[in-house]
């Protein structure tokens, strides 16, 4: 059985989605186009993409913790209520 880890997928995806822009100032600024919000500015190209993974990965905890209404990026949904086995003895 192959072992999933979906919040490891959506973030690989949503970060394959990044876009990333080199500023007047020579300064680079990312973004995830279908995460709202989800913006880093940085020195570097490198730090830029740390940078926005990092504040992709609190997003995506608080819009989980908060319950708000996530985008579906590479058919991964997020929003579904999560299906496993009951933990009650049988």
């Amino acid at each position: 059985m192959a072992v999933k880890f979906i919040l490891s997928d959506y973030i690989a995806q949503a970060m394959a989605q990044a876009v990333y822009d080199k500023l007047e100032d020579g300064n680079f600024a990312g973004r995830i186009p279908p995460c709202p919000g989800v913006i880093a500015f940085a020195v570097t190209l490198r730090q830029c993409e740390e940078e926005l993974r990092s504040i992709l990965e609190d997003w995506l905890l608080v819009g989980l913790k908060m319950g708000h209404t996530l985008p579906v990026i590479a058919n991964i949904n997020l929003n579904q209520e999560p299906e496993g086995e009951s933990l009650e003895a049988v």
